[in-house]
């Protein structure tokens, strides 16, 4: 794999060129990864994973990430995912709440900063008590 693309690493602040890898690189303790592709900034050592269970199976998720970001977005994950999974709401009316709200086209892979998750984070709580 010697592809390479720009993606926005949120580390560096900045579109970075990221180079195609495999999850035995990036998760080299979870062998389960092993196979599944992943973009990574060798500058700063941020990755990301892929759509890869599309026709485009290298789209990037989004954005790199940096650790802090990852774990942000993963409390986001648990606080909405129980939300749809509940029936009370579904995801799609859950991620087009939070986009009229954010005024862009929600995903949590595209979150760049802990202040978007934050913003996000506050909004689900809202979300949450109203459904």
């Amino acid at each position: 794999m010697s592809a390479t693309r720009l993606i926005y690493c949120c580390a560096c602040q900045d579109k970075v060129s990221a180079r195609l890898t495999t999850g035995r690189e990036v998760y080299p303790h979870r062998p389960d990864l092993h196979a599944l592709p992943f973009w990574r900034h060798d500058a700063c050592g941020g990755f990301v994973g892929c759509h890869h269970k599309t026709a485009d199976r290298t789209r990037p998720l989004g954005c790199i990430p940096t650790p802090e970001l990852k774990e942000a977005r993963r409390h986001i994950h648990a606080l909405l995912d129980p939300i749809w999974q509940s029936g009370r709401m579904s995801r799609r009316a859950i991620y087009a709440a939070i986009s009229a709200e954010l005024g862009w086209k929600y995903h949590t892979a595209s979150l760049r900063s802990i202040e978007e998750a934050r913003q996000v984070y506050r909004l689900i709580r809202r979300i949450s008590a109203q459904a």
